[in-house]
């Protein structure tokens, strides 16, 4: 990436009756192998429109393929143009086309505007499948525009196919299209650069024109400022009704023309100038093509499949460095920075020689620096050492680059949960609900939330626990541990408690033996406080009983020291100590026995 590709073009005007308008030549490909190009077309005139005094042009003409054994169709590019505003449905061989692009021009000569128009079509399959033979250009109208054009003797349309193909045979080459349809009074300049001319041999330059006419010798053709010419087209007539493949020269207002440039340019240019001149006759430039030996590499870089785990600034990525558009072969130890935004962040380098249309498969562990945000794109740059510039010399310097947007993950942020307290039910076993728990803890409504009984079920997602509203501890205390997901996890905990709650005191006794209160009961009591003692008074405040943990519930007898009397019918009141350090204060009450 040493040098960045340019394209300059420069028109210049002499004081002209006339104002024109249209769209300048510009790249519009570039492909690189052992490629050549030819042209197939032909002109929809009978007769040169200059000198002639009635309307030439037809709707059909046609023209023949004669490709070689060894010459495989890479590219076929359809151009047709006419005067007019435009017809842009035409048949080839039958086959109805539209395009896929099209180009106008015009002038204005007081009172009028003349229009012309271009358009293109990749039919590349199209040439692939149909191969060698007759192609017939048909339905290409421009009938409505013919009076208006006549009358300045600009009437005319034809077509042409741009053929790239391949031969084993022929040396690594770089051929670059451009295409526009810009009128040429007065000059056109095309500036090629990111050359690197290795051989001279066979380089070739050739044009697509409308337009021209024999019989005005005002144009010329230079490389590298250097007047040029075939056999077919003189120094002082460069579009003059001439197609330099079949070597007719009734290619009436078109030019399919090829010239030779070996003897202008020389071993190791990295540039050319090309340049087209016409001070009378006017001409339309549809499409420039060159071929020339430049051998290059041309590296490119897709990243795919980049991993982060949660909570870390590293991300692993694969990436893959291709040299596939290229005529030599991408060296080894070429350079890749990564960066964000402005920030280099990394960098590696090819391992190998990468050769023409290979590739090579590396990997990177970047470490983000904690300045940039958890999202933010990571641009790659293939031959690029650090400081934006590279060691390699390419054919095209603008494709090194691919771009992928990251997002660190990071483990969710929660709230923290307070323990939870129940009633021990004996053997400090409780009931809980911790349903609320699910909102308490996370942050985000979007966070999923699980409950664990382990931090390790709680870490492989396992195992919840599907009842939060009535959860039995057997054992307590009891960690209960949670895990908050949101692309990454977290883990947090909080702890079952039981205490003992007070007991539940059943103040109806009826000592009849009928299995019902036959007792005085009190729930939650025995289990939980063991060391309790339970003194019945009655209501003159005489001692009647005293029970502890020893001794069976009170059925209503009085302990007298001699035996026992069941106690009459009324109300009683009692104290329990339930000798518990929560409970420094015995419970208080009363009770009533009914016979």
């Amino acid at each position: 990436m040493i040098k960045k590709t340019t394209f300059l073009l420069i028109i210049g005007f002499l004081l002209t009756p006339f104002l024109f308008f249209g769209q300048n030549i510009s790249l519009y490909t570039q492909v690189n192998g052992r490629y050549d190009f030819t042209f197939v077309g032909n002109t929809m005139n009978i007769a040169e429109n200059n000198p002639s005094n009635f309307y030439v042009t037809n709707t059909s003409s046609s023209a023949t393929l004669n490709l070689g054994p060894n010459d495989t169709v890479v590219k076929a590019y359809l151009y047709w143009a006419g005067s007019g505003d435009g017809d842009f449905q035409v048949d080839l061989n039958g086959t109805s086309i539209t395009p896929d692009r099209t180009f106008s021009h015009s002038r204005f000569f007081n009172p009028d505007t003349f229009t012309y128009f271009s358009a293109f079509k990749d039919i590349t399959s199209f040439v692939q499948t149909t191969g060698n033979g007759t192609y017939t250009l048909s339905d290409l109208d421009i009938s409505p525009f013919e009076a208006l054009h006549y009358s300045r003797k600009t009437n005319f349309a034809g077509w042409a196919i741009l053929i790239v193909y391949e031969n084993p045979t022929l040396p690594l080459n770089q051929l670059n299209i451009y295409d526009g349809l810009q009128g040429v009074p007065d000059a056109l300049q095309i500036n090629l650069t990111n050359l690197y001319v290795l051989n001279n041999a066979n380089a070739k330059a050739g044009f697509i024109a409308w337009e021209g006419d024999s019989q005005l010798p005002t144009e010329t053709f230079t490389v590298n400022g250097t007047i040029i010419s075939n056999p077919f087209n003189p120094p002082n007539n460069v579009f003059n009704s001439t197609n330099s493949v079949t070597g007719s020269n009734q290619l009436y207002n078109m030019d399919l023309d090829i010239y030779d440039i070996d003897s202008y340019i020389s071993i190791g240019d990295t540039n050319a100038s090309i340049a087209l001149t016409s001070y009378q006759d006017f001409i339309m430039i549809n499409t420039v093509i060159t071929k020339l030996n430049s051998q290059l590499p041309d590296a490119t870089i897709v990243l795919n499949n980049p991993i982060s785990t949660c909570d870390s600034r590293e991300v692993n990525l694969n990436f893959t460095v291709s040299n596939v558009n290229s005529t030599e072969f991408l060296q080894a130890n070429t350079p890749i920075t990564f960066y964000v935004g402005t920030q280099a962040i990394g960098t590696t380098y090819t391992q190998n020689i990468i050769p023409i249309g290979g590739s090579e498969n590396g990997n990177i562990t970047l470490t983000v620096p904690n300045s940039i945000s958890n999202s933010f794109t990571l641009l790659a740059v293939v031959d690029d050492s650090g400081n934006g510039n590279g060691i390699v010399t390419e054919l095209a310097e603008n494709n090194n680059t691919y771009q992928i947007d990251i997002e660190l993950t990071v483990s969710p942020n929660f709230n923290v949960l307070s323990s939870l307290t129940s009633c021990n039910l004996g053997l400090t076993r409780g009931i809980f609900d911790f349903s609320s728990y699910t909102e308490l803890v996370r942050t985000n409504p979007n966070h999923i939330v699980s409950f664990h009984e382990t931090y390790n079920d709680a870490f492989l997602n396992t195992n919840p626990i599907t009842i939060i509203s009535n959860y039995e501890a057997i054992i307590t205390p009891k960690e209960i541990f949670v895990r908050i997901d949101n692309g990454c996890f977290s883990i947090t905990s909080f702890t079952l408690l039981t205490e003992n709650c007070p007991p539940i005191v059943y103040n109806a006794v009826s000592p009849n033996g009928d299995q019902s209160n036959d007792t005085f009961f009190i729930d939650g009591l025995r289990d939980i406080f063991v060391n309790f003692e339970l003194q019945i008074y009655n209501r003159w405040g005489k001692h009647l009983w005293t029970g502890n943990n020893n001794k069976p519930d009170w059925n209503g007898y009085v302990e007298d020291g001699v035996g026992s009397t069941l106690a009459p019918a009324g109300t009683y009141y009692y104290i329990l100590y339930l000798n518990d350090p929560n409970y420094k204060e015995p419970l208080t009450g009363y009770l009533y026995i009914n016979k």
